[in-house]
């Protein structure tokens, strides 16, 4: 017994040493850890445990005969962060660059399996040269494998991940399906085809961090949601976003003990939103005011900066937050601000999380780019998921809510639960100033001062229409508040919605404007 004892600590240690030391000394230089090295990071300690540490791969061809490595390049098992179970794989970057092959895929398929049958989250550590070419179609079916397990939990169980090195072809579609991408900047990048690839084809010459680099996904392609400056940043950003998230899709998200007075109200929102209709202002100074001292984590800060989207606490549950930013573009929808909004929507209505919107849209940006490039259809994205959504929807109108774009940002109409305008709020068909020249076209032509004679109707119009007490009237709108009363009376509803049940017809699913 003893021989067999120490032959397992044995082989313990050489599948603890993955490539070996030398690439591990390659892999620190790079500024990267190891595949276990996260992984001991991230888990809460003495946590983890392993599974198929033995395993090896099955190819005895183009030279891999000679190098039969325990674990095959990825290290996968369950662990816990902060106490709750979660599924963890890690590309091993110093076995054959971490290539995906057979067996590779197998144990990221077993865990993956394994997360969905017990409902914790999945977090995949990226950092993987991609197909193992000696393999073959091995390794393409291998990730299709390992596509179908994403597709199949998404919505399911919380899937997360994180890109700590090269991620290109083929492999970059797990990532794109998981609900949140985390990529560390300079060490990290995505693409479908590398620089030499593109410089062959099209001429084109760019740098792997313009291509394909953490700021490029993050703020222009919209791929990653966060670009962070670390691995160690990346790894505690995720343990933070897994706090305010469920286990998976039966269960509520959970509640942490309250720090802030719920009955906190802030004077400043009486000042945030500007008299001047079209002056700007920051809408992250609302979120700031309403929701738990501290507690709001932003999702996509950089990319589509129009629409701002994140998680917060109030009176220590946990909410999504969607907000109108008119610091940008006046706050306008446009093609990728309706697109991040309604994913981001569409995953709080997956785990049972709680929107909160905050409305100050003039409406969708207008222009032939857009109308060329198909806001129609993005736009009705937004529309659609707000419309599906089953979870409690709470929505305060700041000042702008024109056009059909009010009836998008969670309107009573397509299932608002709770609906409250400020006082500054202007809800309309359009604005006064849009409006006034088209029904007074003829009068402002014949007026000795047009421009004088435009202001007194826009005046009028804006009194008359432009306000909130029409929609109030007709119950759209359930109340008129006074800013500071808004995080009180949000904690109230959020509670009293908190046993909302609403089913919708019996379908497979619906077809979303993809």
């Amino acid at each position: 017994m003893d021989d067999r004892i120490d032959e397992l600590r044995a082989r313990r240690r050489e599948a603890e040493k993955g490539g070996g030391e030398e690439r591990i000394e390659s892999q620190h230089e790079k500024g990267k850890m190891t595949a276990r090295e996260r992984i001991d990071y991230f888990l809460d300690e003495g946590t983890f445990h392993e599974f198929d540490q033995f395993r090896t791969h099955r190819n005895h061809k183009f030279g891999m005969e000679e190098e039969q490595t325990p674990g095959d390049g990825v290290v996968t098992g369950y662990g816990e962060v902060n106490g709750r179970t979660v599924f963890v794989f890690a590309h091993d970057f110093t076995v054959f660059g971490g290539s995906l092959g057979e067996v590779f895929a197998e144990k990221v398929c077993k865990v993956m399996d394994k997360a969905m049958e017990v409902g914790a989250p999945v977090i995949g550590l990226n950092d993987s040269a991609g197909a193992r070419i000696q393999e073959g179609v091995s390794s393409l079916a291998g990730y299709a494998e390992i596509f179908r397990r994403n597709t199949e939990a998404s919505g399911v169980v919380p899937q997360i991940s994180a890109i700590m090195g090269p991620c290109a072809g083929g492999a970059v579609y797990s990532p794109a399906i998981t609900d949140f991408t985390f990529m560390v900047k300079d060490t990290s990048h995505m693409f479908i085809t590398g620089p030499d690839v593109i410089k062959t084809v099209t001429g084109e010459e760019v740098s792997f961090e313009e291509l394909g680099g953490a700021v490029t996904h993050s703020s222009t392609s919209g791929v990653a949601h966060f670009a962070v400056d670390s691995e160690e940043q990346a790894l505690d950003n995720i343990a933070l976003l897994l706090s305010y998230l469920p286990q998976n899709n039966v269960e509520n998200p959970p509640r942490i003990d309250p720090w802030d007075d719920p009955d906190r109200a802030d004077d400043a929102l009486k000042t945030i939103v500007p008299n001047e209709p079209r002056k700007p202002y920051d809408v992250t100074d609302v979120i700031g005011s309403v929701f738990d001292e501290e507690s709001f984590f932003e999702v996509h800060e950089n990319f589509a900066k129009n629409i701002v989207i994140g998680f917060a606490r109030l009176n220590g549950h946990s909410v999504g937050v969607v907000a109108n930013q008119p610091r940008v573009n006046a706050g306008t929808l446009d093609i990728e601000a309706s697109e991040k909004g309604a994913r981001f929507v569409r995953f709080c209505d997956a785990f049972n999380i709680p929107i909160v919107t905050f409305e100050d849209v003039p409406g969708f940006m207008p222009g032939t780019e857009q109308e060329h490039g198909g806001i129609i259809r993005h736009g009705a994205k937004l529309l659609f998921a707000y419309a599906e959504a089953t979870v409690p929807l709470l929505t305060v109108i700041t000042r702008k809510a024109y056009g059909g774009a009010y009836c998008v940002m969670a309107s009573k109409h397509i299932g608002g639960d709770v609906n409250y305008a400020w006082p500054s709020a202007e809800i309309a068909v359009m604005g006064p100033k849009g409006a006034v020249n088209i029904l007074y076209r003829r009068e402002l032509a014949a007026a000795d001062d047009p421009e004088v004679r435009r202001q007194e109707l826009i005046d009028e119009y804006r009194e008359e229409f432009a306000n909130p007490y029409t929609a109030a009237d007709r119950g759209f709108i359930d109340d008129v508040i006074e800013p500071p009363e808004t995080r009180k009376r949000l904690i109230d509803d959020l509670e009293m919605l908190l046993s909302k049940r609403k089913s919708l017809p019996d379908k497979k699913h619906g077809n979303i404007p993809i």
